[in-house]
This record gives C-alpha cells, sequence and structure tokens, in this order.
C-alpha cells in the first residue's frame, strides 16, 4: 500500500525523531544566569569638562538648598499670621504657610536632586557581584568591608571634589536650622504678659452686672460684688483673654476688722479689691461668707482671708490672692490706682 493510500503514516513521527526532540528541549535551561552586560561609561567618565559641569550642577543644587533654608527662616520673621496672598488656580491662602511650604520644599528637594545626579553622573556606575557570605563577619571579610569602603569613597571623588563636598556640608548643616525656627511656632511668647492685666492708674471699677461705675455707697458691708475694668466690653474679641487677668471682687469691711496694714491701705473706707482669679488653678471665686471674711473656691476648696490680706488659710493654694490698689476719683466713683503689684493667677511662680 503507498503512503497515499494510508495517510496517517506522515503524520506519526519515529520513535528516533521524538527522542532527538526531547533531548534538544531538554538542553536549554530556562532560568541561565545571562550575566552582566558590558559596562558602557559615561561622557563623564571619558571627558572631565562634563565632568566639571556635573559637579558645578551638584553644587547649584546644594547652594540653592542653602538659600531656600534661608528664605524659609526670613519668610518666617517678615510674613504676619494673618496676611493672605492670591495664587492662581488655588486662590487666596496663607502667605507665611505657602512661603514655608514652598522653601523648605525646595531646600529638602534640592538636597535629593544633588545627591541623586552626583551619584549617577560622577560616582561609580560599575555593576559588581559580591557572594553572600556568614552573617557573622570574619576578620578576612572586616578588611574586604574596609577596603570596599575606602574603594567606594575613592570612586565617589569625595575628596577630589571640594566643591560638591563643603557645599553639602553647608546644605546639610543649614536645613536642620528650619526645624529649630519651627520650635518658636509652638506658641507666642508670653513676654511679661502675665505680670500686667487692664488696670492702670485711673481706670474705673464697673459693676460687671449693671455696667456702671461703682461708687463707695453702692457697697454694702458684707456683700459681694463683682467689677471689671473700664472700657471692657463682653462683645471685645479678646475679653475672655483679658476678664481671666482683671476679674475683680469687691467687699466692704469695717476698717477696725482689717488685720493687714496694707490691706487697709490699699483700701478706700474699708472697701477692698481682690483678685477673683484662685492662685491654685483659676477657678473664679464666687462664695463668701460675711461673719469671717473668708471667700471660698468652688472647685477645690481653697479658702482666703480676706480681712487678713486675702492670705491662704486651707486648702491647695499656693499663696495669697492679688489686691488692686484702690481710691475715688473727683466725681466719687471708684478707681484703680494702679495695676495689682504681682501676676493673678495660678502656678506663676512655678513657672517662673
Amino acid at each position: 500500500m503507498s503512503s497515499q493510500e494510508n495517510p496517517e503514516e506522515k503524520t506519526l513521527p519515529s520513535v528516533q525523531e521524538t527522542e532527538h526532540s526531547s533531548v534538544a528541549v531538554a538542553d536549554e535551561n530556562p532560568f541561565a544566569d545571562p550575566g552582566l552586560p558590558p559596562h558602557e561609561h559615561r561622557v563623564q567618565d571619558i571627558d572631565e569638562r562634563a565632568a566639571r559641569r556635573s559637579e558645578r550642577a551638584v553644587a547649584f543644587l546644594f547652594t540653592l538648598s542653602m538659600l531656600a533654608t534661608v528664605g524659609f527662616i526670613a519668610s518666617f520673621v517678615s510674613f504676619p499670621v494673618d496676611k493672605s496672598i492670591y495664587i492662581w488656580p488655588i486662590g487666596h491662602i496663607s502667605a507665611l504657610n505657602f512661603s514655608l511650604g514652598m522653601t523648605l520644599g525646595i531646600a529638602l528637594f534640592c538636597i535629593g536632586a544633588g545627591a541623586v545626579h552626583w551619584a549617577r553622573t560622577l560616582m561609580s556606575d560599575v555593576e559588581v557581584a559580591d557572594e553572600r557570605h556568614p552573617i557573622a563577619a570574619e576578620p578576612e571579610v572586616r578588611a574586604k568591608v574596609m577596603a570596599d569602603f575606602k574603594a567606594g569613597a575613592a570612586e565617589s571623588q569625595f575628596g577630589r571634589r571640594k566643591l560638591i563636598r563643603n557645599t553639602m556640608f553647608g546644605a546639610l548643616a543649614m536645613v536642620p536650622l528650619s526645624g529649630v525656627v519651627l520650635l518658636r511656632d509652638l506658641g507666642p511668647l508670653p513676654e511679661d504678659k502675665l505680670r500686667h492685666t487692664l488696670w492702670a492708674k485711673g481706670k474705673l471699677l464697673v459693676n460687671m452686672n449693671t455696667n456702671e461705675p461703682l461708687r463707695p455707697s453702692d457697697v454694702q458691708v458684707g456683700s459681694l460684688t463683682f467689677a471689671k475694668p473700664e472700657g471692657l466690653e463682653e462683645h471685645d474679641h479678646d475679653f475672655q483673654k483679658e476678664i481671666a487677668k482683671a476679674a475683680l471682687m469687691i467687699v466692704r469691711i469695717q476698717p477696725d476688722n482689717i488685720k493687714d496694714k496694707q490691706e487697709l491701705e490699699w483700701s478706700h473706707d474699708g472697701v477692698v479689691a481682690y483678685s477673683k482669679i484662685c492662685t491654685h488653678v483659676g477657678c473664679p471665686i464666687s462664695l463668701y461668707e460675711q461673719q469671717t471674711h473668708h471667700v471660698l473656691c468652688p472647685c477645690h476648696q481653697s479658702t482666703f482671708d480676706l480681712s487678713d490680706g486675702a492670705r491662704v488659710i486651707f486648702g491647695p493654694a499656693g499663696h495669697a490672692l492679688p489686691q488692686l490698689r484702690i481710691g475715688v476719683n473727683e466725681e466719687g466713683y471708684l478707681e484703680a490706682l494702679g495695676d495689682f503689684a504681682e501676676p493673678v493667677g495660678p502656678a506663676f511662680w512655678e513657672r517662673g
């Protein structure tokens, strides 16, 4: 029978052909190590002028970082907190926040870009394959590491490229100044604000309830009256801050019952004025006992004797209530003769 009569014989490979094909496939390793490609020199490796250009570019980036750090500090000092500017397409934003973010971002970016450009153009780019080694370093390994480190330092041209080295040191040294300056923004400096209130010579004592100036006749023996400085209104934006220091309580005591000599001198016809702010944690004092002339803080029961210089007779308060020296003006109204002689409020002495 011919091959044309039996077409299946043409599609069946012989045993010899099958064995040959399988052997050929087995010889091919899909995971063979292709090896490292041949090293190609960069233009900076063969042209010193190109290397100099790269050096200047890296130095420019580091210098720009230093200038941006200076700009960060200058912006922090120059721009007020409430100043806004228009930046398209963002719109109106804080000039201080925009300048701080922009300058700090440029300072950090330029250091990173300079380091990357330095590594890609001037440092050695030769790929080195190293065998794995045990975790515990042998003396030979340590010696090799030190040798590799020295070789890397030499290949990086760190000692040779003095311009890059010096500008990098300058950029790295100045960037932390941004963080130091930010410490200034933890809060406003207190300066001597804790030592002063709105009370001053000639300021009238205004009744907190009626909002009218007080006369000595308005304060009866055994009564407790709260007062504020003249000119301080509840709708003022800083009312809460100022009243927290200037709040005053006024009582009238028979002059013969006042034990403290200075308290008697700073009063007017038995009318005495003391800070309403407790010297423990700053609670407002509002409880007054007529017979003993004691005032009690409702928070932690600190008790003060208003007939004896408002000294502490019970509780956790650390010192007496500050007294305000008062008098009467030509129109017969009670007025302050100055500010408190010592700071009001809690824990001032512990804070220095």
